[in-house]
């Protein structure tokens, strides 16, 4: 996404509050462009991330997964390789908020308890944390005390009328007797939320904006909001298709290797009277192996287990597969290299400690809802099915849409 592109001492990402009535400050400046206070220390510049737990329209949502990775890790992944800060920080009051976003690289701010009310505004938090953090004085893009992030809409609006009076509604931005067509009006600019970057003096004074602003203009589709359960599935569109995936660009997948055990089955097995042993899997896992295999995609199956041959031949799902594997990163580096593969050609789906380093080595890793937490660490992509109840196919469409990126990528 776009929401990263200028620098700022302190960046808030999709602050609810808003600044103080009245007009933006106009700042006094000294010739060195900044506000006169002495000697000019070097700046540091913070990225700061607002993530309450009481989020009451989505329960949760900063780390609800959208598209296999927790809403808030798209924010931090993007901020953290974009090189712009020195710090990138996330201010929270929730356990499960904290975990992830050290998991993804971020520093913790616990938020005290008298900013994390439903009453409390985004200044009242990020005041706090510049109470207790030493940050930058200035901008260092063209000397701007502020930019934020717009967004442009084809909306007219109206005047609205309040229950019980007896008014008529007026156009505000439009002539009614000269509606114009879509593609003759430039629209309007509207603030999306997305991002703020502003010095620490005006926050200090109680302000988002002020002083020498700059807008920075997001594509229409590069912004959604989720307020609600029916944004989500919008935004998780939006985010697959425009998403930030990571630093190094993806490379086209030739090979999945697939944990058995957790991943094509439930991890269930069954014994018959005779010892014979029976698992179940899924279907639609089938079909989204073929699918993988008519795009071009080998699919391997491999398990620590001593699994029977035999059962899982009966299967027909027509893949090569190894069995009572004690380091699997060895067989999938032997199985790569009898391919002439590089790492990032290779995916691997796991959801057991064993399949760690797997994981981490692939160009392309994901795992099972109900995956180990091992695991869950170790991937890009958490599927939202478990394991032997669908994982596999949604994996395999993720794939599919990844792919569909490079080749347009390679296109253009």
């Amino acid at each position: 996404m776009d929401s990263v592109e200028k620098g700022a001492a302190t960046s808030v990402s999709n602050p609810r509050g808003r600044p103080s009535r009245g007009r933006p400050p106009k700042l006094q400046r000294n010739s060195r462009g900044g506000q006169g206070r002495g000697v000019e220390k070097p700046p540091h510049l913070a990225a700061l991330i607002l993530a309450r737990g009481g989020s009451k329209g989505i329960p949760l949502k900063n780390i609800k997964h959208l598209a296999g990775v927790p809403l808030i890790g798209w924010v931090l992944r993007a901020a953290l390789d974009s090189g712009a800060f020195q710090s990138v920080w996330v201010s929270t009051d929730h356990d499960e908020i904290e975990n992830v976003a050290k998991q993804f690289g971020a520093q913790v701010h616990r938020r005290s308890s008298e900013v994390s009310k439903d009453s409390s505004t985004s200044l009242d938090a990020i005041i706090e944390f510049l109470n207790y953090h030493n940050v930058a004085e200035m901008i260092r893009e063209e000397g701007y005390d502020s930019v934020f992030s717009v967004v442009r809409r084809h909306q007219f609006r109206w005047s609205e009328i309040q229950k019980g009076v007896r008014e008529v509604t007026e156009p505000l931005n439009l002539n009614p007797a000269k509606r114009p067509r879509r593609q003759d009006w430039d629209g309007e600019l509207y603030e999306n939320g997305s991002f703020y970057f502003a010095k620490r003096h005006l926050i200090e004074m109680g302000y988002l904006q002020g002083g020498k602003m700059a807008y920075y203009e997001m594509r229409a589709e590069h912004s959604v909001d989720i307020d609600v359960d029916i944004d989500w599935p919008i935004a998780e569109q939006r985010v697959l298709r425009y998403g930030y995936f990571g630093k190094e660009k993806l490379k086209e997948i030739k090979l999945l290797v697939c944990n058995i055990d957790g991943c094509l089955t439930n991890g269930h097995i069954y014994v018959s009277g005779d010892q014979k042993e029976i698992i179940s899997y899924d279907v639609k896992d089938a079909i989204g192996i073929s699918l993988l295999k008519k795009s071009g995609i080998e699919v391997r199956l491999i398990s620590e287990r001593a699994c029977s041959k035999q059962t899982l031949s009966s299967l027909k799902l027509d893949c090569k597969m190894e069995v009572s594997v004690s380091d699997k990163l060895a067989v999938v580096d032997e199985w790569r290299k009898e391919m002439g593969l590089c790492w990032k050609e290779v995916a691997y789906l796991g959801n057991e400690v064993s399949d760690e380093e797997c994981l981490k080595r692939v160009g392309l890793s994901g795992a099972p809802a109900d995956a180990c937490s091992t695991a869950q660490k170790a991937v890009g992509y958490i599927c939202k099915c478990n394991g032997g109840r669908g994982a596999i196919r949604e994996f395999a469409e993720h794939i599919c849409l990844l792919m569909e990126k490079v080749n347009n990528s390679c296109q253009k």
